[in-house]
């Protein structure tokens, strides 16, 4: 039987890998909206747009470089944590 602070790390850790794996993309999308905003603000174009298309193309553009961090971040958490709670619980 599992403690219930065996758990709660678990999920810390599991939240802890999560926040670690969407900062990327998620740093950039903030990034490029503000950018884009500005942009917007200081040559008053409203154009919806021209604050989707771009920030698409940069987030899937980071995916895409951060994706082999996503992975190996992933699997390693699951081969040193998860399998063995499984195997051992």
């Amino acid at each position: 039987m599992l403690s219930d602070g065996y758990i709660f790390d678990v999920l810390r850790e599991g939240l802890r890998i999560a926040v670690m794996i969407s900062a990327p993309v998620l740093l950039v999308a903030l990034l490029t909206g503000v950018a884009i905003g500005l942009f917007q603000a200081l040559t008053s174009i409203q154009e919806m747009t021209l604050t989707f298309v771009p920030k698409l193309i940069a987030m899937l553009g980071v995916f895409w470089m951060s994706m082999s961090f996503m992975t190996r971040s992933l699997t390693d958490f699951f081969h040193t944590v998860i399998i063995p709670s499984i195997a051992g619980g």
